[in-house]
């Protein structure tokens, strides 16, 4: 199959960063975006997502006035291919290239789009020069998000900004109930695809050394394996044994999923055994994810679109042996992983978020039963949303106790340090067992 033409994914990459600049999120822009152009256009709108900082401080450097959003766009895609750190592309052939993207959508500025990239290559050394003296163009975030790392983590923070501009591995779960780690590997091997096993914490787990369509993975579509980062992976056995230190739950025992969409979790607890699991989630076309996730993995569970804090709406008075809470959260842990978080999230998210996990927690204890776990789980680094999140619901809930798995709960940052064989995402977990009395 040829590769499109560069031209067209320049344009669609551009209309998606548009849309980001205006508020919305990037996994939302890209839906609209013809199948056979997602993966470059995914890889142009990640890396200038990735050079934000650095391309506003050129934009302001090589432009009077703002143009059109789409020509803004624009240009920023092709000025990240022009940056030292790119060169995917000839310099030449990029400015060409953009140019006949920008005849097709926007011709009365496609002069414009010429002379500001040709500029560029003239002067690009003098202007990054003068744009790397800004402290957003050298972290590549807002200066609220790095002040908030310096404050949570003072002696990881810049690793953790470093770790947040590269690009995240495919990672894989493989089905328990088809098969383990190292068959799949063989059956990808098969099929030319390099892979090794994520580590003893996450035991299904399989990375590629290279990402490729999900299409192109055997048995995706029987339900043999799953896209889900090795943090992620964690879940499910820290809920059903404590990753080995709590007595595994009896089959049949009653499970909620609080907040489920878009469904890897609820899977994962699912090839893991036989629960009468309900799965809740307050998005309802996010929810439909999770049962096509479950549909094509033979699993089945109870959904329901709702709220979990309206417990009136949707608990029937019997209590749960185990919940899963996976909070919304800033998102700040899997910003590699999706490089507009940063950009649209505000600090003033942060109180609101926070408020809303506490409401969660407060309203699913009860529902446990007496000697029953919760997990609770996001995927931050901020301690806001994690330590000092659990640390006040301990305060207001005497029946409640931290379970510490070593190596497994905490802040799990996805530094070298404390990942599996590749860096994870940045997740949170706490345990938490409610007393018998």
């Amino acid at each position: 199959m040829l590769a499109p033409p560069l031209n067209q994914l320049l344009a669609e990459a551009a209309r998606a960063l548009a849309q980001v600049r205006a508020g919305r999120s990037l996994t939302d822009a890209l839906d609209a975006c013809p199948g056979g152009l997602r993966p470059g256009v995914q890889a142009l709108s990640f890396a200038a997502l990735r050079a934000q900082g650095r391309c506003d401080g050129l934009m302001r450097r090589l432009m009077h006035r703002k143009p059109p959003a789409w020509v803004d766009a624009l240009l920023r895609v092709a000025l990240t291919q022009l940056l030292p750190d790119a060169q995917a592309y000839a310099s030449h052939t990029l400015v060409n290239q953009a140019v006949q993207a920008a005849k097709r959508e926007a011709p009365a500025q496609a002069n414009l789009v010429n002379a500001v990239l040709r500029r560029f290559l003239r002067e690009g050394s003098t202007l990054l020069a003068d744009v790397l003296t800004e402290p957003l163009a050298r972290h590549e975030h807002p200066d609220w998000w790095v002040a908030r790392l310096k404050q949570d983590w003072p002696a990881h923070w810049e690793a953790l900004l470093t770790a947040a501009q590269t690009a995240p591995p495919m990672s894989l779960r493989v089905n328990a109930r088809q098969g383990d780690a190292r068959g799949y590997q063989t059956r990808l091997a098969a099929d030319g695809l390099v892979s090794r096993q994520l580590g003893d914490r996450t035991p299904q787990g399989v990375v590629l050394e290279s990402p490729c369509p999900v299409t192109r993975l055997p048995g995706f579509s029987d339900g043999a394996v799953s896209v889900q980062d090795g943090a992620a992976q964690r879940a499910a056995p820290l809920l059903v044994n404590g990753a080995g230190c709590l007595p595994p739950l009896a089959p049949g025992a009653r499970v909620l999923d609080a907040c489920a969409a878009p469904g890897g979790k609820t899977a994962h607890l699912l090839e893991l055994g036989d629960w009468d699991l309900l799965a809740l989630d307050a998005d309802a076309t996010r929810l439909r994810r999770v049962d096509d996730t479950l549909a094509r993995l033979g699993l089945s569970a109870a959904t329901q679109a709702v709220d979990a804090r309206h417990v009136d709406q949707w608990w029937d008075g019997r209590p749960f042996d185990a919940i899963l809470l996976d909070a919304p959260c800033s998102g700040s842990g899997i910003n590699r992983r999706h490089p507009d978080v940063r950009w649209l999230r505000r600090p003033s998210d942060l109180p609101a978020l926070q408020a809303t996990q506490a409401a969660l927690l407060d309203a699913l204890w009860p529902r446990l039963k007496p000697g029953g776990r919760l997990l609770y789980a996001t995927c931050s680094l901020f301690r806001g949303e994690g330590a000092d999140q659990i640390a006040a619901f301990l305060q207001r809930h005497a029946d409640a106790r931290l379970q510490e798995v070593p190596g497994q709960t905490g802040h799990l940052l996805g530094l070298p340090d404390n990942a599996e064989a590749v860096p994870t995402d940045g997740f949170f977990y706490a345990l938490l067992i409610r007393s018998e009395s």
